[in-house]
């Protein structure tokens, strides 16, 4: 049994616009034309939501050819490259964008500022499909920055118009750092007008921050693919809070909690609060009497549904919502 007293609830925490946005625009598109809908990687990184929306008929694939003649497909919320764009328009399939609107505008910079002669750097993880997708703007031109020592070793061909761009699911702190070792070197490098990184995440690290002093032990629910539920993670554990990040509650390990009196919980963006209930009741079940929420911002932010999803009701003329959180646990 456990010494914890009591469960802290980060707020803000879980599902973000983007990741509603994403996972309704598949429910729809199987609602109006049927099973199977194709989606070109995991619309989005959770387990759980992946799961579901297969069990509804969704078939997620990586490759093209994987999606037959006359289908539907749908890019995930990760964004795509112009290639995979330009591949699957040519291929005549149906086709619903996914991607976060949030992403699509640093697309949509990268494009822009091209266009004027700018070089980019872009702040990132290698082969996370986000990335992928915005440097596959490009042709050339845009040279990925992991962490301060890349820095040093980019080799972009001019200085005088160079641009940043960042992965919008990134430590806060750390792209920070990184950004700074990029303006110590390239003094004229262009910034965008506002952060890349997305409201939901930088609101979700703020929430750990108040959160992981707190408490003894910090619990963040999301999928190990999940870039922003293991900056959360990681976040917890630099300011000195010991952090696990589970899938759902089958992966909670009794022996975390042997000396806590609270414990910490929270979710990444692409997590669905039935996952935060369930890991909830299996914390009861080990000895946690209270639950308690945070203070915290509150998000209103809803991003709209691509032309041809869009269900009206023919008697008030509003738009109809008709997505449900999933009911049951993973």
């Amino acid at each position: 049994m456990m010494d914890a007293k009591e469960v802290l609830l980060a707020e803000p925490r879980g599902f973000c616009a983007g990741v509603d946005r994403a996972i309704e625009i598949v429910e729809r598109a199987l609602q109006k034309f049927g099973r199977p809908i194709y989606v070109r990687h995991e619309i989005v990184h959770n387990t759980f939501v992946v799961n579901d929306l297969k069990e509804k008929g969704a078939i997620f694939i990586e490759e093209l050819d994987d999606v037959p003649a006359g289908a539907t497909l749908v890019f995930s919320a990760h964004g795509v490259s112009r290639a995979v764009q330009d591949e699957a328009k040519a291929r005549g399939f149906t086709i619903f964008d996914a991607t976060c609107p949030l992403v699509t505008k640093v697309h949509v910079e990268v494009a822009k500022l091209a266009k004027e002669g700018y070089e980019f750097l872009m702040i990132g993880h290698k082969g996370h499909p986000e990335v992928e997708g915005t440097m596959g703007q490009l042709s050339e031109g845009i040279h990925l920055v992991e962490d301060e020592g890349d820095v040093a070793k980019v080799a972009p061909r001019q200085t005088e118009l160079l641009a940043v761009v960042t992965q919008t699911t990134l430590s806060v702190d750390d792209a920070a750092g990184i950004k700074a070792a990029i303006k110590a070197r390239f003094p004229l490098v262009r910034e965008p007008k506002q952060q890349d990184i997305c409201y939901a995440t930088q609101n979700r690290q703020d929430a750990v921050k108040i959160l992981a002093p707190q408490v003894d032990v910090v619990i963040v629910v999301g999928s190990p693919t999940s870039s922003n539920s293991n900056r959360l993670r990681e976040l917890a554990d630099r300011l000195g809070t010991p952090a696990y990040m589970v899938d759902n509650a089958d992966e909670l390990q009794p022996q975390w909690f042997d000396t806590a009196g609270r414990v910490g919980l929270t979710a990444g963006a692409s997590a669905p609060e039935v996952l935060v209930n369930g890991v909830i009741a299996r914390i009861k079940e080990l000895g946690a009497v209270s639950v308690r929420k945070m203070d915290g911002v509150e998000e209103t932010m809803k991003f709209p549904l691509p032309k041809g999803l869009k269900m009206i009701d023919p008697v008030t003329g509003l738009e109809i919502e008709v997505r449900k959180a999933p009911e049951t646990g993973a």
